[in-house]
């Protein structure tokens, strides 16, 4: 009990550094990728919102435009079809004009519609256009009203650039993740290079010398990931409570678990890598080399 109790201090001791420091670095990765699945879940939102509207002539029934809204339904370009009927039409203008057309005129004048939302990739002017083309070719359609294309494109222009800029700092973040890692278990190696040395004047091979250090290595950024992604939990969790009730709506359970995964994986892979590469620098010099 006390060798074993002395080799688990003895691990702590040597690695708790490390694991401080990777855990620190894994949150802000972490925080980034939330941060960039929550945009991209954000900015298909506002895509699909984009609506094309489309008249029937004042011939079809709500039954017919009950049938036409099937065919949206079942095109590949189409979120959610809804049908307005001649009621609701009418229902609508009064709402925005204040005026009864029906007491006006004596009949409801109106036509019924059918507006769909269009999916995330297919909210582009060009698709769009196709799009309106082959509805204005059914049958009883009168006209269709699509978003305006200065507006579309200038939005897609907007996110791809917050993509793009989102993507060079996820790019930036790894690689100062990496350096920040590597001096950080470069140095918990330097610490040991003595022993890495005696270790090669007994004969032991470089796989044999170099495999703890790794394995170590390891283990200590799966404990950083867990550590991570345990933190960042707590502040979902914690963040209804504080105010932000919408935060499901943009990261959801399965979404935080890919991230945590990727944390973990992140965290072992970084440390193992960085590990090999000290090792590796200290297995080809000389007793003299290790003092510089």
């Amino acid at each position: 009990m006390k060798n074993n109790r002395d080799v688990k201090i003895s691990y702590w001791a040597a690695h708790l550094t490390t694991i401080v420091s990777v855990s620190l670095v894994l949150i802000i990765i972490g925080i980034i990728a939330l941060i960039y699945v929550s945009a991209t879940n954000e900015t298909r939102r506002l895509r699909e919102r984009l609506e094309v509207s489309v008249v029937m002539a004042d011939t079809i029934s709500d039954a017919q435009a009950t049938e036409i809204s099937g065919i949206f339904a079942s095109a590949p370009y189409a979120h959610s079809v809804k049908v307005i009927t001649k009621k609701d039409a009418l229902l609508n203008w009064k709402n925005d004009t204040g005026e009864d057309l029906e007491s006006l005129f004596g009949v409801n004048p109106l036509s019924p519609e059918v507006t769909f939302s269009i999916k995330a990739d297919y909210s582009t002017a060009s698709r769009l256009d196709s799009i309106g083309k082959v509805a204005s070719a059914l049958p009883g359609v009168e006209s269709v009203a699509l978003p305006d294309s200065t507006m579309v494109e200038s939005m897609n222009r907007n996110i791809q650039r917050f993509a793009i800029i989102l993507g060079i700092i996820a790019v930036v973040m790894v690689v100062i993740s990496f350096v920040l890692i590597n001096n950080t278990v470069h140095l918990a190696i330097y610490a040991r290079r003595f022993t890495i040395h005696t270790m090669q004047l007994v004969g032991a091979t470089n796989g044999f010398i170099r495999s703890p250090f790794v394995l170590n290595n390891m283990l200590s950024g799966l404990i950083a990931g867990l550590i991570a992604a345990g933190l960042i939990a707590v502040v979902l969790i914690a963040a209804p409570g504080a105010g932000f009730k919408d935060i499901a709506d943009y990261i959801s359970l399965p979404i935080f678990g890919i991230v945590a995964a990727g944390m973990l994986v992140t965290g072992v892979m970084l440390c193992g890598l960085a590990a090999w590469m000290s090792t590796s620098r200290y297995l080809g010099k000389d007793y003299d080399e290790l003092f510089k």
